[in-house]
């Protein structure tokens, strides 16, 4: 990130932002609502433009264009849509046609291991908001994807959503850059 900063109408949500992402590291934008985390990934993302600034986006020397670095991230957040009409098996399936799973996994371990396994054939606008929010996670974390984009991960979860979400991290990390925005130093 050079000097990025990023406004709606005359407001600015953040200005002079620098970093750099080191790859294989996990990071975390920390901060109270309404202070520009969430903006600040989506613009890390490319789904919003910034006002100032640049983003360069490389991976391990290979530079690519921000609107080719869709195919080099998987993205998760309380707010985004999955599609409720398919069932979590057809989802999946859909999902991992377009970004492969991580090698060793196949969807049935992934159900497995969010633990919805009786859930599998169920349409997926009959789940709870936790269970929609174990859904979101496991498409973004299972994603073989070298970048892990996480906003508000453990939104909706109950305690054992939230040791979920800490087992899914370890096990699915590897060496991919994970950068998490959060309110609650927890996530």
């Amino acid at each position: 990130l050079n000097n990025i900063a990023k406004r709606y109408e005359n407001s600015w949500i953040f200005k002079n932002i620098n970093c750099h992402f080191e790859e294989g590291k996990t990071y975390a934008l920390i901060g109270n609502n309404g202070s520009g985390k969430s903006t600040l990934l989506r613009c890390i993302a490319a789904m919003h433009s910034i006002n100032k600034g640049s983003i360069d986006y490389v991976i391990s020397n290979k530079k690519f264009e921000p609107e080719k670095f869709y195919k080099q991230y998987s993205f998760s957040a309380p707010g985004m849509e999955i599609i409720e009409e398919m069932t979590l098996n057809e989802f999946l399936q859909f999902h991992f046609k377009l970004k492969p799973t991580l090698p060793n996994y196949n969807i049935e371990d992934i159900i497995k291991f969010i633990g919805l396994e009786q859930y599998k054939d169920t349409i997926i606008r009959n789940f709870s908001s936790g269970m929609k929010q174990r859904v979101k996670l496991a498409q973004a974390l299972f994603s073989n994807v070298p970048y892990v984009l996480l906003d508000e991960p453990c939104t909706n979860l109950d305690q054992h959503g939230f040791d979920l979400y800490d087992k899914l991290i370890e096990e699915t990390k590897g060496n991919r850059t994970i950068i998490i925005a959060s309110n609650d130093p927890r996530e």
